[in-house]
């Protein structure tokens, strides 16, 4: 029996021959080129756009009083034209695990469009979901003329999904990894690992072409880690994770709240009305769109504790009454603020809470803590790395099986105990 078990585990070496490895090559080579060039390209131009846009809107605040009728282009715009792609990340995750058709490729210039005009109006959304869409779409476009198998499909998705997540932050190597570990929680597609990675390697390169700059962080102070330390970072870390599931059950609260509303495009409408009230009668401005300088802000100076619950409330209520963006950047802003509001209590210098929040709510919350502890070493550098695991790691433990990509797929239960069933949705099991 033993024997035979050896002997079924033994690699049959005669199936690896140099050719038909140079030829895979090849042929990932020449299809990571095209989908990477035009992805990153494609970002580079919706960072851009997404600059002036917010430049726009911070000159002319005045243009928040105009969020309802925004949400009202938005949602006629879906409900009439792109009722086919109005899942968004969630769609390219539904097409890996049961793959059905190519996803039309006006699901790029419809999220590009929406997501401007949600943030030109003030409405509080990241751009990474931008970005994947556009990468998932442009790639999925070379399923139909390079004629792929069901296999192949597969991989070309992922390599959109890296492309635009790796392009839009810029960091290849996060980008990568995030695109083969977002699918299934506990469970990494090493079949398309070097699709993936050529591809965001390329993706990147391209965005860097045009003239666009990636908004840099910094940790100033790292301890040396001991015992007290690291129990202070599981601490922090399970903190962090609490926060990305109450970031997800907001978006599923909200979300089953504004389906009371029967007629979508009156969704946005609604939403965008209370949302300009609020931020005007509050001046609450700083929690619109992406929220970049209140990041930066983050890392030198202590923020009060009530603000990283300010911006879950206003991400969760934008995007769950339909208005198109991300949920990414937001995360960082969330994790970032509630990282420096800690050191209050938590003898952790600033910087070092800041960027270990930065990571770790948005590994709780998209459940990929391999490809965020990878992108907090691309953002902050190595120093901090062994901090940053940590808190990565405990906030995907403590998130629960929640997230804000319902179509993930359950690989492997982050918890054995709950002998959660694999295969499953997250939208099964919330």
């Amino acid at each position: 029996m033993t024997t035979n078990i050896m002997r079924l585990a033994k690699p049959n070496f005669t199936h690896y021959k140099l050719p038909w490895l140079l030829a895979y090559l090849l042929k990932w080579l020449v299809i990571s080129l095209f989908v990477g060039a035009l992805a990153g390209s494609a970002s580079a131009l919706f960072l851009i756009a997404l600059d002036h846009t917010t430049q726009l809107r911070e000159m002319n605040q005045w243009l928040i009083w105009l969020l309802p009728l925004g949400g009202l282009i938005i949602g006629l715009t879906y409900y009439y034209w792109g009722s086919d792609v109005a899942k968004g990340n969630n769609q390219l995750i539904d097409e890996f695990h049961t793959p059905d058709r190519i996803i039309p490729l006006k699901m790029a210039p419809l999220v590009l469009f929406g997501t401007l005009a949600t943030h030109l109006f003030g409405g509080s959304a990241g751009r990474e979901g931008t970005a994947v869409q556009m990468g998932g779409a442009i790639a999925d476009q070379f399923t139909r003329l390079f004629k792929l198998k069901k296999r192949d499909r597969r991989t070309i998705i992922i390599t959109g999904i890296s492309a635009g997540f790796a392009s839009v932050f810029g960091t290849p190597l996060a980008g990568a990894v995030f695109a083969i570990e977002v699918l299934t929680i506990g469970r990494i597609r090493y079949e398309a690992i070097l699709p993936s990675f050529l591809t965001a390697m390329v993706a990147n390169y391209a965005c860097q072409l045009w003239p666009v700059g990636h908004t840099h962080y910094a940790i100033t102070s790292v301890p040396n880690m001991n015992v007290p330390m690291l129990l202070l970072t599981i601490l922090a870390g399970i903190i962090f994770g609490l926060s990305a599931w109450l970031f997800s059950k907001s978006a599923e609260y909200w979300s089953k709240l504004f389906s009371k509303i029967k007629y979508p495009p009156m969704r946005p409408v609604v939403g965008g009305a209370i949302l300009a009230v609020i931020i005007w009668s509050t001046g609450a401005f700083r929690y619109t769109g992406l929220g970049v300088p209140v990041i930066v802000d983050a890392f030198t100076t202590q923020q009060e504790p009530y603000v990283f619950l300010l911006k879950i409330l206003f991400t969760t209520f934008t995007l769950s009454a339909g208005f198109k963006g991300g949920e990414v950047t937001p995360l960082f802003f969330i994790g970032a603020t509630l990282g420096s509001a800690l050191s209050l209590v938590l003898p952790l210098p600033v910087s070092l809470l800041a960027g270990m929040g930065f990571v770790a709510v948005f590994a709780g919350a998209t459940n990929t803590p391999i490809a965020c502890i990878l992108m907090g070493i691309e953002l902050f550098g190595a120093t901090g790395a062994a901090y940053i695991a940590i808190a990565c790691i405990m906030a995907y433990a403590f998130s629960g099986h929640t997230g804000i990509y319902q179509s993930q797929m359950i690989g492997t239960a982050k918890h054995l105990r709950f002998g959660l069933e694999r295969g499953k949705r997250l939208n099964q099991i919330n």
